[in-house]
């Protein structure tokens, strides 16, 4: 299977401890998911967030519904966490996301790693454009809260 990489950056100006306190909220996903993805968070209220937490969710990709599961595999407050897909439409699917103090702000890094049946033309035709869609939308709510800008 080829693995695939995505890369955002986006600072923002807030302490690393208050950005991470809103990720640690597995519902403000929903906030930052563009609404062409009908995405909902189906694990009831509260989640403990930790390693090894499972979270359930719902979503519709190209009108098809799916089921996606993840798994919390590395938490380590207010530093990084990596959630990977446990059930879900993706082969491989590591996201980690890093939180680094940063010129009186936070940078928050997302690297994801991802592979899918059909490899490197299904990924140039259709996944890596929906997954820049995706994390460019969420660059973009996460700018309008908090304030911030694009990294390199």
């Amino acid at each position: 299977m080829k693995v695939f990489t995505l890369h955002r950056e986006l600072w923002l100006p807030r302490p690393r401890e208050d950005l991470f306190r809103f990720f640690a909220d597995a519902f403000n996903l929903e906030r930052i998911t563009p609404p062409f993805l009908h995405f909902r968070v189906i694990t009831p209220r509260p989640i403990e967030m930790k390693a090894g937490t499972l979270i359930d969710y719902r979503l519709r990709l190209h009108g098809f519904p799916l089921g996606w599961r993840t798994l919390i595999r590395l938490w380590e407050p207010p530093f990084r966490f990596q959630d990977v897909q446990i059930k879900g439409p993706y082969s491989l699917w590591e996201h980690t996301h890093v939180f680094e103090e940063k010129e009186g702000g936070t940078s928050c890094l997302d690297e994801v790693r991802y592979g899918m049946i059909g490899g490197p033309l299904v990924n140039r035709l259709l996944v890596r454009r929906n997954l820049e869609r995706i994390f460019d939308y969420r660059n973009q709510k996460l700018s309008e809260f908090f304030g911030g800008s694009q990294g390199p």
